[in-house]
């Protein structure tokens, strides 16, 4: 099977292959995370990778949607089990801007991601600092600091801007 990506150029895709790195991924969750941003709420992003496609994109709209569980990943993972028609996720992988909250963590349980992928560390709400790999299902395989350094950046520009 042939797919499209950038400038017109095609590749054959692998269904157990993916053209893409874990790095290309955590870009397109940032770029989520810059929409957020814009729009004046937690700049985070999200995107769920399955078969090496992105089938599902999201960011915080806990403002917009005036709703405390409208967390990047909560909406990303609802929009994937809408677009696979099932609420469970184990060939899926989850990139995230932010580490997830225990919140999100237990949506992630939930949902029995296969993986997930996150970029900067939240050292107040991250779910690390709350019982960790624990949290999660028990065969979901677990990325930390992917773009960390980017990830950071937007989240510390932010909470500048808000407070200064």
């Amino acid at each position: 099977m042939y797919e499209r990506i950038e400038n017109n150029l095609w590749v054959y895709l692998c269904p157990m292959l993916s053209v893409y790195s874990d790095t290309y991924f955590m870009k397109q969750a940032l770029l989520e995370a810059e929409k957020a941003f814009e729009s004046g709420e937690i700049p985070v992003g999200a995107v769920i990778v399955c078969d090496g496609r992105i089938i599902a994109r999201a960011h915080n709209q806990t403002e917009q949607l005036t709703d405390v569980t409208a967390h990047a990943e909560i909406m990303a993972i609802t929009a994937a089990a809408s677009h696979l028609g099932s609420k469970y996720l184990p060939d899926c992988t989850l990139y995230v801007t932010l580490e997830p909250c225990v919140m999100c963590a237990g949506a992630l349980s939930w949902a029995q991601l296969g993986r997930v992928a996150y970029g900067a560390t939240d050292e107040k709400k991250g779910f690390m600092q709350y019982g960790g790999k624990s949290l999660l299902h028990p065969k979901t395989r677990l990325e930390m600091g992917i773009l960390e350094a980017e990830c950071s950046v937007l989240m510390t520009t932010f909470f500048k801007q808000k407070r200064g």
